[in-house]
């Protein structure tokens, strides 16, 4: 059997419309394509679509708040990959939430944690949630979150003769809907918001939460004099924490803007656990991520 996949056509006022001619002729009609240029999405990423937040944290003891907090379950993909899945009520709605765990700190992993979460689940907000240095002695006191809608990435620089190093930060906020919300937060619980701590051993202590703007880079700073606090405070005075991820959240959100979807709005909260100076540690990581998965908490009414 000879099969034809298609009829020239020469003349004007033709018309051909499923036809087959002969014995043993029939007709194999296919659907048109629709391609929007977005990307595609397989039958698992259709099971899971509608998913409210995407939550990505770098550290386990991150990770572990939000799970705690928001009663997530585990849930191993297809593939391998693991993500914490879960519900929570609002006085408005019930917010379907998904977390996961980046391989390894860093703009690139945080990136790539992303793109889990937009494949699997595509959410309609992302939050970064977990730990930072607090670089602001008054606001951002160990303990304390910061909640951030901007973002400066400090990286890109200039090299000059004589080791002159001229900085250039990009600064980003979020979208609207999400600086409104954030908004109305502070407008209901006050600036700063204060709260008791979220660790057994500091139930009795209040932490402060404040709006303000997140540096974000590559580096582990661990010097009170380091040249990036201080390019940063000069930058912007409300750049209250520093950390290494927030960047690639808004530069994966700014990339994914040109597809015809809906882009997820996004949202950064950093629990203080040090101060970017010489005493740095891992001593405070569980306190300051417990406080900062109980704001994610607090947010969700007014986020969703």
């Amino acid at each position: 059997m000879i099969t034809n996949r298609g009829i020239a056509s020469h003349g004007d006022n033709n018309n051909f419309s499923n036809n087959a001619v002969g014995e043993h002729a029939h007709v194999s009609v296919t659907a048109p394509s629709h391609d929007t240029g977005a990307p595609a999405t397989g039958a698992a990423d259709e099971q899971t679509a509608g998913w409210d937040v995407g939550v990505v944290t770098i550290l386990s003891e991150e990770l572990r708040s939000v799970v705690d907090e928001l009663k997530l379950e585990r849930h191993k993909a297809p593939g391998g990959l693991y993500f914490y899945q879960g519900k929570h009520s609002t006085p408005e709605t019930t917010v379907r939430i998904v977390a996961t765990q980046s391989q390894s700190q860093g703009q690139r992993s945080a990136m790539a944690a992303l793109e889990n979460l937009r494949r699997h689940y595509e959410p309609r907000l992302w939050a970064l949630v977990g730990v930072g240095g607090g670089i602001h002695d008054k606001h951002a006191r160990i303990g304390n979150v910061i909640v951030s809608t901007d973002i400066v990435y400090y990286e890109n620089r200039k090299i000059n003769p004589r080791g002159d190093i001229r900085r250039r930060g990009e600064h980003r906020q979020a979208p609207a809907p999400v600086v409104h919300a954030v908004n109305a937060f502070f407008a209901d619980h006050g600036t700063p918001a204060c709260l008791h701590g979220q660790l057994s051993t500091h139930a009795s202590e209040q932490f402060e939460v404040y709006p303000g703007v997140i540096g974000s880079g590559e580096a582990v700073i661990a010097d009170r004099e380091s040249d990036i606090r201080s390019y940063l405070t000069s930058y912007h005075e409300k750049v209250l924490a520093v950390d290494m991820e927030a960047g690639g959240l808004s530069q994966y959100w700014q990339e994914n803007s040109v597809y015809g979807g809906i882009n997820p709005g996004w949202i950064v909260i950093r629990g203080v656990s040090d101060n970017a100076d010489e005493e740095k540690g891992y001593g405070y990581h569980e306190l300051a991520a417990r406080n900062a998965a109980h704001i994610l908490r607090r947010l969700l009414p007014y986020l969703c």
